[in-house]
């Protein structure tokens, strides 16, 4: 388990208890005591949780614990590459945008383009580009799962699948060599599986940590996805599938290239 992973558990764990031991947690996670005071210093520095004697527990304000993990961490990659990813965007384009944190940091990095309809099943991507710069807004909507801020089910799929977007902008749990783009939660996966044929462009926005990582359901073939957009070079072996797959490789802040 990631650090990032373990922090968002933590989060969750203290919204439905209120309060946990450091011990108890350390027992939990199956990793010292010392890891997870290092974890509650960590989430203690966003203002997300604050320590009591021998634990720690959430501050008295309510939010949407591990979603907000997800947007902090490796924030600054996460913008460098949004700034990349969004020098294909033309204006009057349809946009595509899932529920990740990357593709978040894409729809705030969405300031000088204007006229889109940007199709988002994300509350939060919705609110980074409504009455912006005459953009239309289509929020596909149903049930909406709390940690991801966004809706997966039938009625999403449904509004999102009438559209045919230029440019489709996905998260990703994982990048594969062999297996392709992985992630981690079935109703996520499933959305964005939904919705690959019906793009003229996928473009994946990952940060460099989804290459150290296994995920568990396959969303793409390496086939099916036409760019990646990175903070840094994929490692050799994936360079190469990546490559033999056709897919391009934009490294942000290396002169990541529109077409």
């Amino acid at each position: 388990m990631t650090q990032a992973d373990r922090l968002a558990e933590i989060l969750e764990l203290l919204q439905s208890k209120g309060a946990c031991g450091i011990g108890e947690l350390a027992q939990r996670f199956n990793v010292s005591e010392e890891t997870i005071r290092r974890d509650v210093r960590r989430l203690e520095a966003g203002g997300r949780v604050y320590k009591v004697h021998g634990g720690v527990r959430l501050p008295d304000n309510l939010f949407e614990a591990p979603y907000q993990v997800r947007m902090v961490e490796n924030a600054e990659a996460k913008r460098r590459i949004a700034a990349a990813a969004v020098m294909m965007v033309q204006d009057g384009m349809t946009v595509l945008m899932d529920s990740g944190s990357t593709t978040c940091w894409t729809a705030k990095a969405l300031v000088r383009s204007r006229d889109l309809t940007i199709v988002t099943n994300s509350i939060e991507v919705g609110r980074e580009v409504l009455g912006r710069n005459n953009n239309r807004l289509f929020l596909a909507g149903g049930e909406m799962n709390v940690d991801h801020r966004a809706a997966f089910g039938a009625e999403a799929v449904g509004l999102a699948m009438g559209f045919v977007p230029d440019i489709a902008f996905l998260s990703i749990g994982a990048i594969d060599a062999q297996r392709g783009f992985l992630d981690f939660h079935v109703d996520e996966s499933r959305f964005k599986r939904a919705l690959l044929r019906g793009a003229r462009r996928v473009v994946i926005v990952a940060d460099a940590s989804k290459f150290d990582r296994a995920g568990v359901l396959l969303t793409a073939r390496l086939e099916q996805v036409h760019d990646l957009v990175v903070d840094r070079p994929p490692p050799p072996a994936t360079g190469s599938a990546l490559a033999a797959a056709g897919v391009r490789v934009h490294v942000a802040g290396v002169g990541a290239v529109p077409d």
